[in-house]
C-alpha cells in the first residue's frame, strides 16, 4: 500500500448490501467481513441490509442509498455470477447516469485469479459511480470479499493513498 502518513485520513460513510435469496442477518458471513473491514479501516458503516436477487429491488435499494447524503459509497456482495438469479450488474445498469469504473472489475479478476485460477472468469464483479456515490459489486464468497476489500478498496478509499484514490475525487464527482 502506498500510504502517505503525512496526509490526513478522511473516513467516508459506507453502506454494505448483501444480495441473496437465502442469507439472513444470522449467516451473512460475507456482509460481516465487509462490515468489520469498513469499521476496522476507520470508516463509518452507514447502513447494512440484505436484498433478494431481484434487479428491480436491488436498483431501488441502490437508488435510495445514492440519494442519501449520509452515504458516500456502497459495497455489495453477491449476485455477480452467471446464473439467472445473479442480477447485480443488471440492477446497476438500471441506475440513471451510472458511469462504469471498468478497472475495478479488471483488477478484481486479476487478483482473484491468484486465489481461484481460471474460475475467476465466472465473476462479473464491477463498479460504477452514480450521482456522486461509488458502488462496488463483489461476488458473494468470503474469499472474493476479502480479495476485493484487501486488494483494492482498502487502498482506494484511503485518502492517504498515493498517487491517487477515490476519496480525493469525491468533491468533483457531481461536476457536469
Amino acid at each position: 500500500m502506498a500510504i502517505d502518513e503525512s496526509r490526513t485520513f478522511k473516513p467516508i460513510n459506507i453502506a454494505v448490501l448483501t444480495v441473496s435469496d437465502t442469507r439472513t442477518a444470522d449467516d451473512d458471513t460475507s456482509g460481516d467481513i465487509l462490515a468489520e473491514r469498513v469499521t476496522g479501516a476507520g470508516h463509518n458503516l452507514a447502513a447494512r441490509t440484505i436484498v433478494k436477487d431481484d434487479a428491480a429491488l436491488l436498483a431501488a435499494q441502490f437508488e435510495a442509498w445514492i440519494d442519501d447524503p449520509a452515504i458516500d459509497a456502497i459495497v455489495s456482495t453477491g449476485g455477480t455470477g452467471l446464473t439467472g438469479r445473479d442480477v447485480t450488474p443488471e440492477a446497476l445498469g438500471q441506475i440513471e447516469g451510472a458511469r462504469d469504473i471498468p478497472g475495478f472489475g479488471e483488477l478484481f479478476r486479476w487478483l482473484s485469479y491468484k486465489s481461484i485460477g481460471t474460475s475467476t472468469v465466472q465473476s462479473r464483479a464491477c463498479a460504477v459511480v452514480a450521482r456522486g456515490t461509488y458502488i462496488f459489486a463483489l461476488p458473494g464468497s468470503n474469499g472474493a470479499v476479502k480479495d476485493g476489500w484487501d486488494g483494492i478498496l482498502a487502498e482506494q478509499i484511503d485518502s492517504r493513498n498515493r498517487p491517487c484514490n477515490f476519496v480525493e475525487l469525491m468533491p468533483r464527482l457531481r461536476e457536469v
